[in-house]
């Protein structure tokens, strides 16, 4: 997993709940980069799963809560980082409808090694997406934060439902409706 994922994490968690707890969720992971990130560098996704796990156990708020906050908060660092991305496109579920052919193009040039999830379009209009989620990680709530995130960016809202495919969260529809 990229650093930069780890390090916005981390930034996440101290704004939220501290530095006090981020000290807290390193040390107690016994991580084996000893909780030290760098935004070009990749750790080992199961880092991430410890310092979420870490978290949810110290602030008693379930761990795909904070993985939904974490997609909302993820946005705008993506998006500062990298706004010649986002620049290119007017809504939001144009962002939506590329993320594939653009945007996950654009994250292998920068990241080549970055294992990415697959959105898989299945029906899309004016005010409307209906998208399949896959990835092995399952972090479907990480994208649900995003895709709201994205809407929020261009001045918008939508309503935002999903059913998980797969029960381990791997494999996810998305349906999401443009309000207003």
């Amino acid at each position: 997993m990229k650093g930069i994922v780890f390090t916005e994490f981390l930034e996440m968690v101290e704004i939220k709940f501290g530095l006090e707890t981020v000290d807290n969720i390193i040390e107690n992971g016994h991580l084996p980069s000893e909780g030290i990130y760098t935004s070009v560098g990749t750790y080992e996704f199961n880092e991430m799963v410890t310092l979420i796990t870490n978290l949810s156990e110290e602030t008693k708020i379930p761990a795909g809560d904070l993985i939904y906050a974490f997609g909302l908060y993820l946005f705008a660092g993506l998006a500062n980082s990298h706004p010649e991305v986002i620049k290119n496109y007017n809504s939001p579920l144009g962002l939506l409808y590329c993320i594939e052919d653009h945007i996950h193009v654009h994250v292998k040039k920068l990241y080549p090694d970055a294992e990415l999830p697959t959105f898989k379009i299945l029906d899309k209009t004016d005010t409307k997406i209906v998208m399949v989620y896959s990835s092995s990680r399952g972090l479907y709530r990480l994208a649900h934060g995003l895709i709201e995130k994205a809407f929020e960016h261009f001045g918008g809202s939508a309503t935002i439902t999903y059913d998980l495919l797969k029960e381990d969260g791997t494999e996810v529809k998305f349906d999401i409706v443009q309000n207003g």
